[in-house]
């Protein structure tokens, strides 16, 4: 049985994880960082990386929306 277009667009739009090693110093800074822009340091790195990749003209155009922060609103009840 082959996939629709579908369930292969949402394995593309999965979010990759990803093993990072950083200087301890880089990492507390980028902690701190997150931190005063109540960030995760995970959605800093994120962030950054789009924003560097922005500046560069490198971007992939179906890229998707930065995730909001926050929590997710509550739903509506009818």
């Amino acid at each position: 049985m082959t996939e629709g277009p579908q369930s292969e667009r949402a394995a593309r739009r999965a979010r990759k994880q990803v093993l990072l090693r950083l200087d301890p110093a880089v990492h507390d800074a980028l902690a701190r960082w997150a931190a005063d822009e109540l960030r995760s340091t995970n959605a800093q790195i994120d962030f950054l990386l789009r924003a560097a990749l922005r500046d560069a003209g490198r971007l992939p155009r179906d890229a998707g929306p930065h995730p909001r922060r926050g929590r997710p609103p509550k739903e509506e009840k009818n």
